[in-house]
């Protein structure tokens, strides 16, 4: 069962959404150190804070990262996506000249992201509770 506290509460909303996001690097390629990543880390939180989102973790490898998002229901993912794509990619080609020239035309990130929501209650199980709703009759 979630924490009460853990639970968004607006004026006419009571949520808890998380998204799980994916990123690569144009054409795949192994681009990232662990400097890289931890930068990254602090970048990602900053942008989530002004969205109103939290970085609820982060991890990645040479070639890939992927992001667990808590967010709020007013929040677009595509907006989100596009800022912390952006904000990253100008950043670290500023802070770490080295990776510049793994940049390809000035761009760090391939245009494509995964994007899955994540729930607390496995989907077979609320389709179950779904199914199972009696209609009022």
């Amino acid at each position: 069962m979630t924490d009460s506290r853990d639970i968004r509460r607006g004026r006419h909303v009571v949520c808890k959404i998380h998204v799980h996001l994916v990123f690569v690097p144009k054409y795949r390629c192994r681009v990232f150190a662990a400097k890289h990543l931890e930068r990254m880390r602090s970048i990602f939180e900053d942008v989530c804070r002004d969205f109103g989102a939290a970085l609820a973790e982060m991890n990645g490898a040479h070639d890939h990262v992927h992001l667990l998002v808590e967010y709020p229901p007013q929040v677009a993912i595509s907006n989100l996506v596009n800022s912390l794509k952006g904000v990253s990619s100008r950043l670290l080609r500023k802070e770490f000249p080295d990776l510049r020239h793994r940049y390809y035309n000035g761009v760090l990130w391939s245009p494509s992201y995964f994007a899955a929501s994540c729930g607390g209650a496995r989907l077979s199980i609320v389709k179950q509770y779904v199914v199972h709703l009696r209609s009022p009759g």
